[in-house]
Parts: C-alpha cells; structure tokens; sequence
C-alpha cells in the first residue's frame, strides 16, 4: 500500500527569519508557570529557532511579576554519536575571544589551577573563553566578605584563585581551558577553520553505558546480553557458515527508537577483511507538537583481525577524473591530505568509511559547508568568511577534477586504510606506499604502549 508522505512543518526558522521586521507569524509560545521566588504563576516563553549551520536551539524566557526571571538554551537537535573534548591553550586576546558552546551536559576544566565546572552548575550557552573565566570569578567573588570573617582560610585560597583567573584575562599567563561533553553538542571555535588549529585539540571517545543512561539514551539490558550470547554460541557450531548479513537490536542516535543495526563481513581484495556496519531509523517518532519520520542513517566499517605492528602512508597523484572513482576505505585512525589545497583531515575525523574517493571528497564538502560554526551568518568575520568560502571552491573544483593534478596522501598507523589499485597485483604507477614503524607518542594516542601480551600474570 503507497502512503502519501506530506512535507514536515519547518518548526525550527532561521534566526534572521524571525527577526525580520514583516513576519509576524513567528511569535514565541506563552505558557504559564510556576515561579520559584514568590510561588505564584509567571510566563514562560519559547521560541525554536536555528542558528544557521549549527543547530537547533530552544531559546527560553521566564518572567513573574515579582520581578524574578531566568534564560536558558536548550539543544533541540540529535545527540552526536560520540563525545567529544575540546582543549585549547589560550596565548592572547585573540584566544580569548573564541567563541565556545556549551551545552548542558559539558564541563569545563581549566588544568593549570585544577579548577572543574561539572555539567549540572551550569545550563547550556553561547559565550567566549573570556565570558567564562568572567563567570567564573563572579560565582567565586560572590560571598567572599562574608567568607573572609567566618572562614578566613578558605577566602584565602578562593582569593589566589580569583586572582590567577584575572591574570588571564589580562593575558599575564598562559593556560588552556578544555571542555568535555559526552553529547557531542559543545564546541570551541577554530579560527584558523577549515584548516587545523594548532592551538585546538579535539578528541572523540565511546560513551560509556553509564554516560548513555545519563543523557537518557536506550541502553540494551542484561536480557540482551545474554541473547547475543546465544546467537555467538549458535555461531560457533558452523564456523565456515557466516551469513550474509547479520542483524542486532541498537537505539538511533538521533531519536532514541528502537533500529536495527546490520552488520556484513566483507573481504577487500589485495587488502583484508572488514566489517560494514548500516543502522536506519525508519520508526515514527511522536514528539510534543507533531508526529515525524527519523529516517536517520548511519553507516560505519571497522577492520577486521589483529592489530598491524607498523604504520602505512598512501600516496597517489591523481591525474584524472577516473582516479576519483576508486574505491576507498578510510578508517578511524587514518589522517587525510590534500597539500595542494591545504586540506587536512586529522584521525578521528569522519569516522570508518568505505566509499569512493569522489564520495569522500563530496563528503567533507558537505560537512564543512553545513556543519563548521563560527564562518557563516552575521557573527562571521568577512576576512574569514571569504577565506573560506574560497576553500570550498578549490575543494569543489578538485571534485570535478577542474583542478588535477592533486596528491591524496593517507596516513593511517595501524595499517587500516585502503586505496584500490587498479593495477593490482601489479604495482600502481601513481601510488606510492611507505610502511613505517609507529612512533611512541603514536602508540600512546592508540591506547598500545600500556598493553602487555608477555608475563602480564605479574603485573
């Protein structure tokens, strides 16, 4: 039976759509509320708005008349698949004036001073590196003459704080300020975007399941466990019958519902064996205000056996257009350039992807474009925004192939990333492979210089 799908209301209007001075169908909703300070009923008022190229805020406002109100931004968009943290180190004004998102579920260290602004003191919000050091010496000023003569210790020890954190902002030391956000939804400005800061440090991590329960998501049960361990000893029985592909319970990332995420073993030629992983939301979702479709779709694909003892890099000068449609497997790990046009993609990035070099490039243009905060609408510098935005047209004409030749270099050290050779089992030409042995700091950020695999009994 064909179902005739309607376009979704636009909830969420562009910022400068609501401000502009003829459109008075966009008013904020009014809902009456009890108020904290006086018990009796105030206003609340929420307006969904999206900050374009970002996300899709809640922005809301509370007012009674005794005079008590409070403002609050709330993320009205999917919880990202992975945490993340930011740290950057903070050298001068400039520094100080990058703009930093914080949402609701992040806390901020600052690990010169061994200062921590765990998630639930502070809501969600838009600000600077500057606006929070200056948050954070007026919640510490607050009190502290009347600390000073029950506690004259303590006021002390608040005062040197106080003090160091006014250093900073007069730019008399130097320190760096991390922000930690289990949902992804927190960022620090790179003000050298699109490419790397190297002031700016970003690390991606799993959630744990305790980090999952926190934020609310569907985490499976012990009766799942236990169903999985079933299915692995069924498995067992028949070694060299590996189904086509394999099907287990998850919850999407984006709506919390139920999905079902598939799973193939796929042997790469000339290469090994991989696992592609494909979760699609396809379960309507009832929210507050309408009824949607998620549709969200999720692919992945993690390397199969053990792990490589040395590193590889990829080179390949690609001459013409039909280079772009190899195939291409790019792990976690891998680190992508192109120095033609300073594009630089660091580990982490994109995640597991196995596509073409067309798809991939396409890709990263999409996600620049959409997704990079901070060089877009009326906030952005003009200098930046043109630099930019000339980025992206040198990366749209590599696309097309109006600009070759170009150098792709792959840089993975765990031997994870593929790039097809047409030419295979003979050598390509065009592409040159460097095995190498991993550094210690490279071993270090794999997690590989703590594991023991010999007299681990004794440790």
């Amino acid at each position: 039976m064909t179902e005739n799908k309607s376009e979704p209301e636009k909830l969420f209007q562009d910022i400068g759509e609501i401000v502009q001075e003829d459109n008075d169908d966009v008013k904020p909703t009014e809902i009456e509320s009890y108020c904290m300070n006086c018990g009796k009923n105030g206003i609340t008022k929420l307006l969904l708005t999206k900050i374009p190229y970002w996300r899709d805020i809640v922005i809301m406002s509370f007012d009674c008349e005794c005079g008590f109100n409070n403002n609050e931004v709330q993320f009205a968009g999917a919880i990202s698949e992975k945490g993340c943290e930011y740290t950057c180190e903070i050298h001068d004004k400039d520094d100080l004036n990058r703009q930093l998102v914080k949402s609701e579920t992040a806390s901020i260290k600052l690990p010169e001073i061994d200062l921590e602004i765990p998630a639930t003191t502070k809501r969600g919000r838009l600000t600077t590196v500057e606006g929070v050091i200056s948050s954070i010496i007026e919640d510490l000023s607050a009190g502290q003459s009347d600390r000073k003569l029950i506690d004259e210790d303590t006021y002390n020890k608040i005062e040197i704080i106080i003090n160091k954190l006014n250093d900073y902002l007069e730019n008399k030391e130097k320190f760096s300020i991390s922000v930690d956000d289990p949902s992804g939804n927190s960022y620090i400005e790179n003000l050298l975007a699109p490419n790397p800061d190297p002031k700016l440090h970003t690390r991606y991590y799993n959630r744990t399941r305790e980090m999952d329960i926190a934020l609310g998501l569907m985490v499976p049960d012990e009766t799942y466990n236990e169903a999985c361990d079933e299915t692995r000893k069924d498995d067992k029985d028949d070694k060299d019958d590996i189904p086509e592909v394999m099907t287990f319970p998850a919850n999407c990332s984006h709506c919390n519902a139920p999905s079902d995420t598939k799973m193939h073993l796929v042997n790469i030629p000339h290469f090994k064996e991989v696992v592609i992983m494909s979760t699609v939301c396809d379960v309507s979702i009832q929210l507050i205000w309408r009824i949607n479709s998620c549709g969200y779709k999720s692919n992945e694909v993690k390397s199969g056996g053990p792990i490589s003892p040395n590193g590889k890099k990829i080179t390949l000068k690609m001459e013409d257009i039909e280079d772009l449609s190899r195939d291409i497997l790019k792990s976690e790990t891998c680190s992508l350039l192109i120095p033609e046009i300073e594009l630089e993609l660091r580990s982490g990035t994109l995640g597991g992807r196995f596509t073409t070099v067309e798809g991939l490039f396409r890709q990263v243009y999409e996600e620049l474009k959409e997704k990079v905060p901070f060089v877009s609408g009326d906030s952005a510098q003009n200098e930046r925004k043109a630099s930019f935005e000339k980025f992206l047209a040198k990366l749209n004409r590599v696309i097309t192939g109006e600009d070759l030749p170009v150098h792709l270099v792959l840089d993975d050290p765990l031997t994870n990333s593929y790039l097809q050779n047409p030419y295979a089992p003979d050598p390509d030409p065009n592409m040159q492979i460097e095995i190498y042995e991993r550094s210690w700091e490279q071993n270090e950020f794999l997690g590989l210089n703590d594991v023991v695999l010999e007299n681990y009994e004794k440790n």
